[in-house]
């Protein structure tokens, strides 16, 4: 009887390992290697330069019905929905290039966050309402972007008449990571977008209900750094025993605050340069006690656990679809 039992797990064990290993398969054969793009919304874009001046109009009606002062999204209005995002979508796959270059440099910045965020738009309602997978449900919530296979660096999307991915935006253009892509569209340093792009979780920046623009993307991006520390969940401060509990954003990213607020003294004492660089570009934006509790440095650091969780309005998730 044991004999049978214990041959009977066995089986049971090596049949989930079998449909583990078919669930992969299958995963690698849809996504993995293939690119995934919506022709058919970019069937009337094309290469050449559009009519009329690029405006973020669009992207602003859609920010301002959808968007609420929370930086919650409802997506579910949104799918009903979406000509003003599609509409601000093909103009930026007409902007024309030379006219993106006769920009300054925080004009260019503020293009790609919103690029970044409305494409970001895009793909959450093309896979609304989101279904965990095989795999990602095992990890992530069941509405989560995360259950979109491969979406940072499989879905292409016009812009300026070039195909780019999410991924080719933040890291190739905005973080300076790839060599063409910055010799083309410049070279930027502004760290403070890790509190401007949205991946559309719970644990990203709030989603502003306005675009990013170049003659108010110093003020737009104070507001948003002071946005995002003030929130417990991204950022807070435990004197009694000495922690600081710091997003995931700056522990993923925190080396690109190094070249600009590095500083010579203080803050996270024994930490990395990425750490102390990371504090010391908060303190800038907390009131004086916490900031001089933060240079002094007796203090641990812990990275909070990062909600993956759709950004989605509960009213809109809780209504009958």
């Amino acid at each position: 009887m044991k004999r049978r039992s214990k041959i009977v797990l066995g089986a049971s064990v090596t049949m989930l390992g079998v449909l583990a290993f078919l669930g992969w398969c299958v995963y690698r054969a849809n996504f993995v290697g293939k690119t995934q793009f919506d022709t058919a919304l970019y069937q009337a874009a094309s290469t050449t330069t559009q009519a009329a001046p690029f405006s973020y109009d669009g992207y602003a009606a859609t920010l301002n019905a959808y968007v609420d002062d929370k930086g919650m999204v409802n997506y579910r209005k949104m799918t009903e929905d979406h000509k003003n995002l599609n509409d601000f979508l093909i103009a930026m796959a007409h902007l024309d290039f030379k006219a993106y270059q006769s920009w300054d440099e925080k004009a260019q910045i503020a293009f790609w966050i919103n690029a970044y965020n409305a494409l970001t738009l895009k793909v959450i309602i093309d896979h609304y309402p989101i279904k965990a997978g095989l795999l990602s449900g095992l990890v992530y919530p069941a509405n989560s972007i995360r259950g979109i296979p491969e979406v940072w660096d499989k879905f292409q999307f016009l812009v300026m008449g070039k195909k780019m991915t999410l991924n080719e935006i933040e890291h190739g253009v905005l973080r300076g990571q790839n060599k063409d892509l910055v010799e083309r569209y410049g070279r930027f340093y502004e760290p403070r977008i890790h509190v401007a792009l949205v991946c559309a979780a719970m644990s990203c920046p709030a989603l502003r209900n306005e675009p990013f623009v170049g003659d108010k993307l110093d003020e737009q991006l104070i507001g948003q750094t002071r946005r995002f520390v003030s929130n417990s969940t991204r950022f807070r401060i435990t004197r009694d025993p000495g922690k600081v509990y710091l997003s995931s954003i700056f522990k993923w990213f925190g080396e690109d605050f190094v070249t600009g607020y590095k500083p010579d003294i203080g803050f996270a004492v024994g930490g990395s340069d990425a750490e102390t660089a990371t504090l010391h570009f908060v303190s800038g934006y907390l009131p004086a006690a916490d900031a001089e509790f933060l240079k002094a440095g007796e203090y641990s650091i812990k990275y909070l656990k990062y909600d993956w969780t759709l950004n989605e309005l509960k009213t809109a998730a809780a209504e009958p679809r």
